[in-house]
C-alpha cells in the first residue's frame, strides 16, 4: 500500500509538467508592468530568468498554461510569465542598426516627422500588411504619431492586418 500512495504523489507532481505543453495559436502582446519577471516555468515558484523593466514591450506568446503564459522576447528570451504582466495592448519595437522615419501618411512620399531609433517602443493603433500607424513619447509630455514600415518592427506579423 505505501508503494501505490508514493506511485499516485508522483503522478500527481507529474501531471503539470505534461500539461505545460498546452498550446495554442501564438500572438502578440505588450508587457503591462514597469518590471515584470520571466521564469523557467509557470509558477511563481520557478526561478525567474529574466527581468523586464519596459512598460509596453512587445512579446510573442507561444504557449498557454492556466493562468502563465510562454513568451519569446525581442531578444528571443523565452520563458514563462504571469498573464496578470500582460496586456493584449499591441506595440512594437524598432528594430535594426538605423533610425526609420515616421511618416504623415503610410506613403513614402508624405512629409517625415520623426526619426525612431533602434529600440525605440511606440503603441501600434493599426497596420495594413506594409505599414503601421505608431504612437510615441517624444520627451517627456508631447507624442508623435505618424506611419512606419511595418518589416522595420518586431510586434507584429510580416503581412499582418489589424485596426
Amino acid at each position: 500500500m505505501r508503494g501505490g500512495v508514493f506511485l499516485a504523489a508522483a503522478l500527481c507532481l507529474v501531471a503539470p509538467a505534461a500539461a505545460q505543453e498546452e498550446s495554442g495559436t501564438p500572438y502578440w502582446a505588450s508587457i503591462s508592468s514597469g518590471k515584470a519577471k520571466m521564469r523557467t516555468g509557470p509558477g511563481r515558484t520557478y526561478p525567474t530568468i529574466w527581468v523586464y523593466q519596459r512598460r509596453d514591450l512587445p512579446v510573442r506568446v507561444t504557449k498557454r498554461y492556466d493562468n502563465w503564459r510562454r513568451i519569446e522576447g525581442p531578444g528571443g528570451a523565452e520563458g514563462w510569465m504571469s498573464v496578470a504582466l500582460l496586456s493584449e495592448r499591441r506595440t512594437g519595437m524598432v528594430t535594426g542598426e538605423t533610425p526609420i522615419d515616421v511618416y504623415d501618411k503610410a506613403d513614402f512620399e508624405s512629409a517625415v516627422h520623426y526619426r525612431l531609433s533602434p529600440g525605440v517602443v511606440g503603441r501600434l493603433s493599426q497596420c495594413d500588411g506594409q505599414w503601421c500607424r505608431i504612437s510615441f513619447t517624444v520627451g517627456r509630455k508631447e507624442r508623435g504619431v505618424g506611419w512606419v514600415v511595418q518589416g522595420a518592427l518586431w510586434g507584429v506579423d510580416e503581412d499582418e492586418s489589424f485596426d
